[in-house]
């Protein structure tokens, strides 16, 4: 049976956590393997609204096992509040595993991310200030704290204090801000115990098992392609890889468990906090997209940047993480606009691009150079079938589908469970 990977093709926001929905009753695990709590998704189900932000979708679907691997950072605040969240709307929320490797955020990771912001000044990245980071830094100095260690409050004592007697300094010496006691730490993070408990396990042999025994599971991608710490727009990025690679180092299953991948990509381009957007939008039709898209974060709630279409982009993510299948979301919101520009490559210093400048510099200094195709003015939220379509909007995702390097196999018309256009089965 399939593993499958569905990730994020610009800078997050593209709807996920709708595509995992979309499949969510053809899995039986769905498994998140980077990121922590900044990035949320929205799933819509019938009259409900759910915002996720640190649990993986597949927890509002029965029948699922949602997984958090080895490669998510932790807040254990988040998760309970996220789980009696859900248990008091009704939803099962005991099917939940847990690495034991996963690392922990902890109070000192978000007051080092929020002072180091401000520290910054001007040259701020645009972090959420949730600790993600700094506990990412810790885990590859070798000084982090696992889920495992809760269990242990010997070695959880050891750890607190080692990572503390610097980060102290720092507090105290550079920022002018208060130490912060081991004690308060460590019995923090022993209250969680309990919850813990039946949840935690060796999720990497749990994963391999299900494959033994032909189970589909499931890869829900924290951020996204444009994020990733390696192949992002670095230094404006995740501090983790949100692309099909990390999937494998974040779970534990070999690379060659994945047989689909699964981008999702926006109809039109969004980013939140810092960093280059050459078709960003600063006039009345980013002020459209915002509105039609309620393009707000789910984590944050900041207004999100918003631009055209940005076609080298999307072959840029169907590239590195060998896209078998695009889903296009948000189709909606340009229903009403006369025309609809895309980005078909860019002008830099007067020399065109067709793929993304592997420049940094360069791609800060990117202008698009657009296509333009003729829009509809439709309510296209009742279609169901390609053909129920306008003609303008059937050719727009033509037209997409041939300059974005792999072919569009679902569509959304809309926020709901249902209201999505089918064209290709993306488990086939």
């Amino acid at each position: 049976m399939p593993a499958v990977l569905i990730t994020g093709a610009q800078w997050g926001d593209e709807g996920k956590g709708r595509a995992t929905d979309l499949l969510g009753s053809r899995v039986d695990y769905v498994v998140k393997f980077n990121g922590g709590n900044n990035a949320g998704h929205t799933v819509v189900v019938g009259e409900e609204k759910y915002a996720l932000h640190l649990l993986p979708s597949g927890i509002l679907t029965p029948g699922v096992t949602p997984v958090i691997s080895n490669g998510v950072v932790v807040d254990l605040e988040v998760l309970k509040g996220e789980l009696e969240a859900l248990g008091g709307r009704g939803v099962d929320v005991s099917r939940l595993k847990v690495s034991a490797n996963a690392h922990v955020i902890t109070a000192y990771h978000r007051t080092l991310d929020k002072v180091n912001e401000r520290f910054l000044g001007k040259r701020q990245i645009g972090t959420t200030g949730r600790g993600i980071g700094p506990a990412y830094a810790d885990k590859i100095n070798r000084v982090g704290i696992r889920i495992q260690d809760i269990f242990d409050e010997g070695i959880l004592r050891q750890k607190v204090e080692a990572a503390l007697e610097f980060k102290n300094q720092v507090l105290v010496k550079i920022y002018n801000r208060r130490a912060i006691s081991a004690d308060e730490v460590v019995e923090d993070l022993l209250s969680y115990r309990e919850m813990l408990e039946p949840m935690v396990c060796d999720t990497g042999l749990l994963l391999h098992n299900a494959m033994e025994d032909d189970k589909t599971i499931l890869f829900e991608a924290g951020q996204a392609t444009m994020l990733d710490i390696d192949h992002g727009t670095y230094p404006f990025v995740t501090s983790s890889n949100a692309t099909a690679g990390g999937a494998s180092t974040g779970s534990g299953l070999p690379p060659h468990a994945l047989t689909r991948v699964i981008s999702v990509i926006k109809a039109y381009t969004t980013r939140v906090g810092a960093g280059p957007f050459p078709t960003e939008l600063f006039d009345e039709s980013g002020d459209y997209l915002r509105k039609q898209g309620f393009e707000f974060g789910t984590t944050t709630g900041r207004p999100r940047r918003c631009g055209w279409y940005d076609a080298p982009m999307a072959r840029f993510a169907a590239r590195i993480n060998g896209v078998t299948d695009f889903v296009l979301t948000k189709l909606d919101v340009l229903s009403g606009l006369e025309t609809i520009p895309v980005c078909v490559a860019y002008d830099v210093n007067g020399e065109r691009h067709d793929e993304m400048p592997v420049n940094q510099s360069d791609y800060h200094h990117a202008t698009p150079i657009y296509e333009e195709f003729p829009g509809w003015s439709e309510d296209i939220s009742g279609a169901r079938k390609f053909e129920d379509l306008p003609k303008n909007a059937q050719d727009y995702i033509v037209a997409l589908e041939k300059m974005s390097g792999s072919r569009i196999s679902a569509v959304g018309v809309g926020p709901e469970r249902e209201q999505v256009v089918v064209l290709h089965d993306l488990l086939g």
